[in-house]
């Protein structure tokens, strides 16, 4: 790796962590930097998710103080992405890339529509249970799941997807929520990782230098996520789920 690509990719990962940390998508930015650079899809894939794995890390430890109180509601759904994460990672070691490729545009642009009518969908669900349900319920869990098996097998713009499900299944904070996003981001990310560490040819060169700049870029991400008002923030959801399918589509 010459200098010239390690800052390269250390500034996709900088934006990388920073976009996950606030929406998701950030492997749109990382993932096509290392097919430009070189790397195999497969290889650059499963390094891909290793490196910006950190940025997980530090953008759910950027969010701390919003999770204050979500302790049950986190480890209910994170079951569901840890179990996804797991059936992700396996798919992406066993299947053709092609298998999921028509899907995913379509997933993050029904996403997005979920997005913007989200607060009616909300009120909607509410006004159908006798009482609030502080994880979201059974078709919530099956969400997070399936949302979680994208995430192990590509991962991109899977915040999108996790925000439009919880924001409508859970009548809370907006960035409450992104915080809730981030950490079963992060289950369905470190869980994948950890077989592509094993099972997979990963370049750690890549991965350490991706780290250090996610792991930055999830920081400031975090500084400026929270400061953002519910509607920009859904605006911005919006706005990064339509680039990321009409990018997948084109490519």
């Amino acid at each position: 790796m010459s200098v010239l690509d390690a800052l390269i990719i250390v500034a996709a990962g900088l934006a990388a962590g920073m976009m996950n940390t606030i929406v998701g998508a950030g492997s749109l930015i990382t993932f096509p930097t290392l097919l430009a650079l070189g790397y195999a899809p497969v290889t650059a894939n499963v390094s891909n998710t290793v490196g910006v794995l950190w940025g997980s890390v530090s953008g759910a430890i950027g969010y701390r103080r919003e999770l204050r109180g979500q302790r049950r509601r986190v480890l209910v759904l994170g079951s569901a992405s840890l179990m996804g994460g797991i059936v992700g990672g396996v798919l992406l070691l066993t299947l053709p890339s092609s298998v999921f490729r028509g899907v995913v545009p379509v997933l993050i642009l029904v996403a997005c529509g979920l997005v913007i009518v989200q607060p009616m969908l909300s009120r909607w669900v509410a006004s159908r249970r006798r009482k609030p349900v502080e994880h979201g319920g059974a078709a919530l869990y099956v969400g997070i799941f399936v949302t979680g098996v994208y995430g192990g097998y590509f991962g991109a713009a899977q915040g999108v997807i996790l925000l439009a499900l919880l924001g409508i299944f859970i009548a809370d904070n907006l960035q409450r929520l992104n915080a809730v996003k981030n950490v079963l981001a992060l289950v369905a990310n470190g869980v994948a990782a950890v077989l592509f560490v094993f099972f997979a040819d990963v370049a750690w060169l890549v991965v350490v230098v991706i780290a250090v700049g996610s792991v930055l870029g999830a920081q400031l991400g975090a500084h400026v996520g929270r400061r953002l008002p519910a509607s920009a923030l859904r605006g911005l959801i919006v706005v990064v789920g339509l680039v990321a399918a009409v990018k997948l589509l084109v490519s």
